[in-house]
């Protein structure tokens, strides 16, 4: 399974996402976790001084023989055992000697990825801070633009656009809180050994296992057992958990971008071609985008979670799955988290469509509005069910709204008909719309100031 790469913007950039996804960036990696390796094991009196600077001033891809390890590889049938031929080669021959001590392949290659996993997830918090700046601007511009609240597809209340991101600004603050906490137990180092009890180093492999993690600026695994994958597993589900978010946003751009709706659009460059056959098109290339592989991220979770029982003091099958996943739902969120950061950046907003809409229903939006103004008076079951029986009249007897009010002696005796007028105007009746839109805006550029 890989990230879906079209339906892309003209514009879209990476910075540096992409890279850490390829080859060398992989193979680098794992150079980088020996070279700290042998610097920390030298550190703390494992190996000479001398043998650890050998090994990590070889521990650079210029230094590394490509062409070698792809023979081996074909000879020995191992992916990672090539790779310390080589560079134990390359050393000199006494340095070469501690090359790979007293660790195993997945100590290193696990380490190797979460090393590239905690690169992703600062730029990922760049892109991140980019949406929530975005969407503050729309909540503070738009924080009076009236539209319509929808639940279950139909008009429920009125709201405004701004509200409407300040929903989606809270939930990226707590998916940003999310990810912060579980940095201790994502991005860790294990140097463990063939089970993680430090067979070959005893209690002197704890302390180089504490110096790799300064060195490489991640945490320390407490018990680094290689049968430990709930960690691995709790980042990928705490990708998944933002992707739900960016793709909550890229469904309602969709859906009310088509002309039906057309409160939303996403903004159209020149030379953009939506279909092959019908030339009208503009379609929400960014939106659809983010929806797609967000749901292909969703499935990485599933497998996931699946192998996190697997048995045993390690699992080959377990660690396979776990390799890929972990890649495969860095690079779904990178194609997530560009197009949203494009989407909010970019998103046209027509708030003269918005008030057209939330007004389609002559005020029957209003009618929570109408019976509570009638609860204090009636209680609130009888002003229900009276103000159910005028909205069920005008709905399904094409009455209007305002003239079946207007008649009604419950209303018309109490309130005047420019005071039903005004009960029935979507634009006095959003609570605090403006205000939370107020509040998660400003907390935005708080944060950023």
């Amino acid at each position: 399974m890989r990230a879906l790469y079209d339906s892309k913007s003209k514009t879209l950039a990476d910075r540096g996402m992409k890279a850490l996804f390829s080859q060398q960036a992989r193979l680098q990696s794992w150079l980088t976790v020996e070279a700290a390796l042998a610097l920390s094991q030298a550190e703390a009196g494992l190996i000479p001084q001398q043998a650890a600077d050998n090994i990590a001033a070889n521990c650079t891809l210029d230094r590394i023989d490509m062409a070698e390890i792809d023979r081996l590889l074909g000879e020995i049938g191992h992916g990672f055992v090539p790779v310390l031929k080589v560079l134990t080669r390359a050393c000199d021959p006494e340095s070469g000697k501690y090359v790979h001590y007293g660790v195993t392949t997945q100590n290193i290659q696990q380490t190797a990825q979460l090393y590239l996993a905690a690169q992703f997830q600062r730029i990922l918090n760049g892109f991140i801070d980019d949406i929530l700046h975005h969407l503050a601007v729309m909540a503070r511009e738009h924080q009076t633009t009236l539209m319509a609240g929808r639940t279950h597809g139909k008009h429920a209340l009125p709201i405004t656009w701004g509200y409407k991101a300040s929903v989606w600004i809270d939930e990226l603050f707590h998916a940003q809180e999310r990810m912060q906490e579980a940095e201790k137990r994502v991005f860790t180092v294990m140097m463990g050994g063939a089970v993680g009890a430090f067979h070959t180093t005893g209690a002197i492999g704890r302390e180089v296992q504490d110096c790799v993690a300064r060195r490489l600026g991640m945490h320390s695994m407490r018990i680094p057992s290689r049968n430990s994958r709930v960690f691995r597993a709790e980042y990928i589900t705490l990708l998944t958990l933002l992707a739900t978010t960016l793709h909550k946003m890229a469904e309602e751009v969709y859906q009310t971008s088509g002309e039906e709706f057309a409160e939303v659009s996403e903004a159209f460059s020149k030379g953009t071609v939506g279909s092959s056959t019908m030339p009208q098109k503009v379609n929400p290339k960014l939106a659809k985008g983010i929806i797609a592989n967000a749901q292909k991220l969703y499935a990485v979770l599933t497998s996931s979670l699946y192998a996190c029982p697997r048995p045993f003091e390690a699992d080959s099958s377990a660690y396979f799955l776990f390799d890929t996943n972990l890649q495969e739902s860095m690079e779904l969120m990178a194609e997530i988290v560009m197009r949203a950061e494009e989407l909010t950046r970019t998103l046209v907003i027509h708030p003269q469509r918005m008030r057209e809409n939330v007004s389609l229903t002559q005020g029957l939006i209003n009618s929570e509005n109408i019976m509570m103004k009638l609860a204090a008076a009636l209680g609130k079951d009888a002003a229900h069910e009276l103000v159910y029986s005028l909205a069920m009249r005008s709905t399904h007897e094409g009455v209007n709204y305002a003239d079946l009010l207007r008649a009604e002696p419950a209303l018309c005796t109490r309130f005047t008909a420019a005071e039903i007028d005004a009960l029935l105007d979507p634009g006095n009746y959003t609570g605090l719309c403006a205000v939370l839109a107020q509040e998660m805006a400003d907390e935005v550029f708080a944060r950023k100031a």
